[in-house]
């Protein structure tokens, strides 16, 4: 079994680290600050998804990014919260580049989210890693965490780890 990774940011990384802890096929996802190379060199919120291609592909895990934050919008904080993909080789790159492509036509409005080369990852401290599942009652974690995991439910069942989920139900 090979485990693949891949980058990932759109939104809040308590948010994003939530959603794909809820996935099966996830074997570990990091929670931090990534940066990539020339105008997107400063760090911005995201997570490394540690996955198995053979249980969950690159392609589910993509759209689910895309639906989970505001992968359309171009809002005042998306240097904070950059929509990207953060890729580890020119053929990952490549791939990506084809499924959002292809992915486009799930979305009224046009995609802002990049495909970019993965440059550095600063983990995010301690005290806030596995945000969401050491807190799942706070007032954040339901009123905009929650509400991605129950489009999760709703969207993708199938690849969903209903144990993680069963206090949503």
């Amino acid at each position: 079994m090979k485990i693949h990774k891949i980058g990932l940011g759109g939104g809040c990384h308590w948010c994003t680290e939530a959603v794909f802890q809820s996935l099966v096929g996830i074997y570990k996802v990091e929670q931090g600050y990534v940066a990539s190379h020339g105008d997107e060199a400063s760090w911005s919120e995201a997570v490394i998804v540690h996955f198995n291609p053979s249980e969950i592909p690159l392609s589910a895990l993509l759209e689910i990014h895309l639906q989970t934050h505001k992968s359309t919008s171009n809002h005042s904080m998306r240097q904070k919260y950059r929509s990207a993909i953060y890729t580890f080789s020119e053929q990952q790159t490549k791939v990506s580049k084809q499924i959002l492509s292809e992915l486009q036509s799930l979305f009224k409005n046009q995609l802002v989210t990049q495909v970019l080369p993965f440059q550095s990852f600063k983990p995010s401290r301690e005290q806030i890693r596995d945000y969401y599942y050491k807190n799942p009652k706070k007032p954040f974690c339901e009123n905009f965490i929650s509400p991605k995991l129950r489009l999760l439910l709703k969207k993708h069942s199938a690849l969903v780890n209903t144990k993680k989920l069963n206090h949503l139900s």
